[in-house]
């Protein structure tokens, strides 16, 4: 299983912890159930935070007009909303909400130059509350199409979520399904999109990032 190298510091910590707590254990209960049922339970824990971290094989799609998932998870809002901070204007809100079981890497769901990236700090609410998009710490990456057509990616962080990586960057070029960042432990998505954009998905849909299509673009 191949790993994210922003987990390498996270992974080290916990292996170095699991051990730690397996010799305490030895030493001061010897090798008993008890023994064995703490050393069960946090190695159970330790793979879990590890393969929180895994890098899925997905192949890359570039596809004209399509916006891709940009998160494994659930779709939590289809919705049109005033946009203040960035476009400042009335949007399509699409939101993809993570939790701890889902990979947490995060794709670029259009290929186009980045114009605006900003992080913002905030709150850590749970990550599915509405507010969360506007409260929260979050970053905002707006991309422009050749064609003049914008539209902003956020990552917001979670109510667990303490670090949010982006790598995007002002006019950068960037390319649909390339890695945009990643969202430690629980968090979500929002997409924002110009009225009219046809959303192929509905609430409560699974999606896959970088593999499943949201909807087109005009």
């Amino acid at each position: 299983m191949k790993l994210h190298k922003e987990g390498y510091l996270t992974i080290f910590i916990v292996i170095a912890a699991y051990i730690a707590i397996c010799a305490a254990s030895i030493y001061f209960l010897g090798l008993s159930t008890t023994t064995n049922f703490i050393m069960g339970i946090f190695g159970i824990l330790a793979i879990l935070i590890v393969s929180f971290f895994r890098v899925p094989t997905r192949r890359v799609m570039e596809m004209e007009g399509a916006i891709v998932a940009p998160a494994d998870g659930t779709v939590v809002a289809i919705e049109e909303v005033e946009e203040p901070e960035v476009l400042k204007c009335k949007c399509l809100q699409v939101s993809v909400f993570m939790s701890v079981f889902n990979v947490h890497i995060n794709w670029y769901p259009i290929s186009g130059t980045v114009r605006y990236c900003r992080h913002h700090n905030g709150n850590f609410k749970a990550a599915w509350l509405p507010k969360s998009s506007t409260q929260n710490e979050r970053s905002s990456v707006v991309i422009e199409r050749a064609n003049g057509t914008k539209i902003l990616v956020r990552q917001v962080a979670g109510a667990l979520a303490r670090r949010i990586v982006t790598y995007a960057s002002e006019e950068k070029e960037v390319k649909q399904s390339t890695q945009m960042g990643f969202i430690k432990f629980g968090s979500r998505v929002d997409l924002y999109l110009p009225l009219g954009t046809q959303i192929d998905v509905k609430l409560k849909d699974k999606v896959t990032g970088s593999q499943t299509i949201l909807g087109w673009l005009k």
